[in-house]
């Protein structure tokens, strides 16, 4: 899948995660962001994070730990 804005969270815990996430999504609306996340937590709270914001989880890959999210406009 094609992303305009890779990042590469590490072992960010999930209160870590979905704020450096908030952060990045807000200066780039629109853009598609492929997210590495390697926290066990990430499965469940990236897909709720995005339900929650607004931002739209578009694919997710369990295997490589890499999630494609559209920031919202």
């Amino acid at each position: 899948m094609t992303h305009d804005i890779e990042w590469h969270a590490g072992e960010l815990g999930c209160g870590d995660l979905v704020l450096e996430l908030r952060q990045r999504v807000r200066q780039a609306p629109g853009k598609i962001f492929k997210v590495t996340a390697l926290d066990p937590g990430a499965p469940a709270d990236l897909p709720a994070w995005c339900r929650m914001t607004g931002n739209q989880l578009l694919a997710e890959d369990a295997q490589t730990k890499t999630y494609w999210i559209r920031a919202k406009e």
